[in-house]
């Protein structure tokens, strides 16, 4: 197992070298000048003090060293926990904005991804024993998991908050209240939130409730299955092996969908604009804010891979023919 664990943990460095890699490339080849922009909504237009101001923070943030060395300066940087300043919210330190937005993500992806594969999964079990939920639940399916995330968050933002007005269709809470731990506050979070969380919670829901429809079927007409049922086995008990046999596979979608979940959760965060990693990062880009974009992406990349990792170890848990595997190497 210590083998096992340890090849794992090899490839998740290496992925984590390659995306730092990637995260570092992508704002430096993108168009346009952040010195520039910062200026601009600074207001400064007399000529010396442009070029005085452009010379600061230009060597402040490293803009005018070679690229090999801002590469390696970003690397010693990360090491150290410091993603830098922030251009767009100067002089606030990048680790700081995140820090707020990141309760809000972590909020609405939590619940959604743990809710939607348990209800998924026990709904697709249903309908795969019941004809008339069957004929229900498969065309559902098949139109919720096909939905883009974007599309059903305006749906969502247009007939239930526009149309019906049951809930707003912006923000993380009313602008009228201070964040606090209060009733009241907590309440008007709350209220912001079901929209958001229905968009992910739904598309989500039908690939869980798809996969574990086909999966249960598959198992319940297997050689153990009909052995069980020759020997007079409950169908209850069937049942109950084929869930958990069943129930394997979509441990391990779980972990390869993750980055769907979380590129489908920053896009709904732009929809509502509600103050998360998915419109922080929206600011970025608008602001040409390469550390912030930095550190917005790396924020969820090291998140996705803990994330999988987590979920590697409860796959190993959960299903002991991979212990046994493992026992069977070592031997």
């Amino acid at each position: 197992m210590r083998r096992y664990f340890g090849r794992k943990l090899l490839v998740y460095a290496l992925t984590f070298v390659v995306a730092v890699t990637v995260n570092w490339m992508i704002p430096r080849f993108m168009p346009g000048d952040p010195v520039a922009g910062m200026l601009a909504r600074a207001g400064v237009s007399q000529p010396a003090a442009v070029e005085a101001m452009r010379v600061y923070y230009t060597n402040l943030f490293g803009l005018d060293r070679p690229l090999w060395q801002q590469y390696a300066s970003f690397w010693g940087t990360l090491l150290r926990g410091d993603f830098g300043i922030s251009i767009w919210l100067f002089p606030t330190p990048v680790s700081t904005v995140i820090l707020r937005a990141v309760p809000y993500t972590l909020g609405l992806m939590v619940p959604a991804v743990l809710l939607s594969w348990v209800a998924g999964n026990r709904l697709g079990a249903f309908a795969a024993r019941r004809r008339l939920l069957d004929n229900t639940v498969l065309p559902l399916g098949y139109v919720l998991t096909a939905t883009p995330y974007m599309w059903l968050a305006v749906i969502l933002a247009w007939g239930l908050g526009v149309v019906a007005g049951w809930f707003p269709v912006a923000g993380g809470y009313s602008f009228s209240l201070q964040p606090s731990f209060t009733a009241g506050f907590l309440l008007d979070l709350l209220h912001h939130w079901v929209l958001p969380f229905l968009s992910l919670f739904l598309v989500a829901l039908g690939g869980w409730a798809i996969g574990m429809r086909n999966m249960i079927i598959y198992e319940l007409e297997s050689d153990y299955a009909s052995y069980l049922a020759a020997l007079g086995a409950p169908a209850r008990l069937i049942r109950r092996y084929a869930f958990r046999n069943a129930v394997l596979p979509q441990i391990t979608g779980l972990a390869l969908q993750l980055g769907v979940l979380v590129a489908g959760a920053l896009v709904t965060e732009i929809v509502f604009s509600y103050p998360g990693l998915g419109s922080l990062i929206l600011k970025a880009i608008q602001n040409q804010d390469f550390f912030l974009l930095q550190g917005t992406f790396m924020f969820i990349v090291i998140g996705v891979l803990v994330a999988n990792f987590v979920i590697d170890l409860v796959y190993v848990v959960v299903d002991p023919r991979t212990r046994a595997g493992m026992a069977g190497a070592r031997g």
